[in-house]
């Protein structure tokens, strides 16, 4: 069996972020939105506002589980433990599946990705691997913090977002259910409290992101 290098596992990393990028263009290739498939109310009710209020909404979402992946796909690049490892890449595919619905959603809402997309997944890989550089418990917490602000962000979208836009209500509460469970894995695992700082820290990057990719 061969044996792979550092060097081998880090270009497999960055091939899984590449794939995690898709392009900001609308994906022609869903033949099925949601809507279809869950039974759940088009989006007739919508105004043409609150349509693309939702649009750039669920842009700041899809953005956000970019930058998720490439973080994740990073601590589990330099983690000390292999079930850790595991675990941040199970993290990373259940990511990829919020990222699909986020993108069909945006296809279906008229609207499209964030052009800095690359820019997100190359600093939140790098981030991971910082964070995952002071060990695994802290790269655990690290994990834990990070579900816990998103879940907030996501809280606070589900109540932005028009009445009537249910899909996207759906969408936002499975994802929200989603990263919930991850911040309490990372927890059982060890992850332990961050310091304030580096929480303030983060949730201030967090809104320069998020911010950005509503307009951009």
């Amino acid at each position: 069996m061969r044996q792979y290098t550092a060097f081998d596992r880090l270009i497999g990393r960055v091939n899984k972020i590449i794939q995690a990028i898709p392009s900001s263009a609308p994906n022609e290739s869903s033949e099925m939105t949601l809507v279809e498939s869950n039974g759940i109310e088009a989006d007739i009710l919508l105004s043409p506002s609150e349509k693309a209020h939702s649009g750039a909404l669920m842009r700041v979402n899809h953005c956000g589980e970019v930058s998720a992946q490439a973080l994740y796909l990073g601590q589990a690049l330099v983690a000390r433990n292999h079930d850790l490892a595991e675990q941040l890449y199970h993290a990373a595919n259940e990511e990829q599946v919020h990222l699909e619905w986020c993108s069909d959603r945006i296809q279906a809402l008229g609207s499209r990705k964030s052009y800095l997309n690359p820019v997100w997944a190359i600093g939140s890989f790098t981030i991971g691997v910082v964070a995952g550089l002071f060990g695994d418990k802290i790269s655990l917490g690290f994990m834990a913090e990070t579900e816990k602000q998103v879940s907030e962000h996501l809280e606070s979208h589900l109540s932005k977002i028009s009445p009537l836009d249910h899909e996207s209500k759906w969408i936002l509460q499975r994802m929200k259910e989603d990263e919930a469970k991850h911040a309490d894995n990372a927890r059982e695992l060890g992850g332990i409290p961050l310091p304030t700082p580096v929480q303030k820290g983060m949730a201030g990057m967090a809104k320069i992101m998020t911010t950005t990719a509503y307009y951009f």
